[in-house]
């Protein structure tokens, strides 16, 4: 290393390495409202168009931190409904790093018994990768590896899923949304990163308790090679089809509380607040983690009657 500065880059870098231990995609707390932008076979799945944006600031309070905005609309194409296509955008930021993630997503879903449903689901699109050396504030200004800014580098993606559901009341589904290790910089450049395959295993049962209340337990394992295993789990809870109550737990890194309310049949807003509970969460300069989404669908001759829990 010629100085500080690569010492700090070569840490940012990490985020996109083989032997990272930190996360590669975006992570979302209210991951079950955004199962498309992981899963392809979730595309078509509601029965109507599904449109989704959800915006993550992630540890407030210290530069550079992850920002993350993400947009997925998805719908079922003609009347069987057994063909589902979708797009998923998501533009990420960490420090002087600036990714954007856009998919086209196919399922096609089989019936196994009145009310199970078997969707299998691709997804093939584009990563642009930008890097603002410029924005760093350089220990040796002269330094030739800092002159000359990343933008817009491309590389292609496919992913592929399958997702189970049982009527209302219970889904699975398995994942992996990047099959490419693309490798985003060459050896005469800063570093050499690889962007690993991160599997991704989902699901979630909702127990109607009375006529008023629902619950839902729900889970989210993460997986990708030299890291451990990232577990969410979450427990929400539904009352008079219209606010939904939760909490969540992120293994080893943080807890979360969450809230939505159904503003109307068509239109659902929700808000989430996670706090580490790592060394880094003891700091005076972390200030937690929040989301916010919103969720507009059009239902076609009013077929749901009420709002589904997933």
């Amino acid at each position: 290393m010629k100085n500080k500065l690569l010492i700090l880059v070569a840490l940012i870098s990490t985020v996109f390495t083989t032997e990272s231990t930190a996360q590669q995609d975006a992570q979302f707390t209210q991951y079950m409202y955004n199962t498309i932008s992981v899963n392809p076979a979730y595309a078509g799945s509601r029965g109507a168009i599904s449109m989704t944006g959800l915006y993550r600031t992630q540890w407030v309070g210290l530069e550079g931190a992850p920002d993350t905005q993400t947009f997925n609309i998805h719908s079922p194409v003609g009347d069987s409904e057994k063909v589902g296509l979708g797009l998923s955008i998501i533009n990420d930021n960490i420090g002087p790093t600036h990714e954007t993630y856009f998919d086209i997503d196919f399922s096609y879903t089989i019936n196994t018994s009145e009310e199970g449903r078997l969707a299998f689901g691709v997804k093939a699109g584009g990563h642009l990768l930008d890097v603002a050396f410029s924005e760093l504030n350089q220990f040796n200004g002269g330094d030739q590896l800092l002159q000359t800014d990343i933008e817009n580098k491309f590389s292609p993606n496919v992913g592929a899923g399958i997702y189970y559901r049982k009527g209302d009341r219970w889904y699975v589904g398995l994942s992996a949304p990047n099959l490419l290790e693309t490798t985003h910089f060459d050896e005469s450049a800063l570093s050499v990163a690889n962007e690993q395959i991160n599997l991704y295993l989902i699901g979630g049962y909702v127990f109607d308790i009375n006529q008023d209340l629902k619950l839902k337990p729900a889970f989210l394992f993460k997986g990708v090679k030299g890291a451990p295993l990232q577990a969410d789990l979450t427990l929400n809870a539904l009352l008079r089809e219209k606010l939904t109550l939760g909490l969540a737990y992120r293994w080893s890194a943080a807890v979360s509380a969450l809230v939505g309310y159904q503003l109307t049949d068509k239109l659902m807003l929700g808000l989430a607040y996670d706090r580490e509970t790592t060394d880094l969460g003891q700091t005076q300069f972390e200030q937690g983690s929040y989301e916010i989404f919103l969720r507009y669908e059009i239902f076609e001759n009013q077929k749901i009657l009420s709002p589904r829990f997933f």
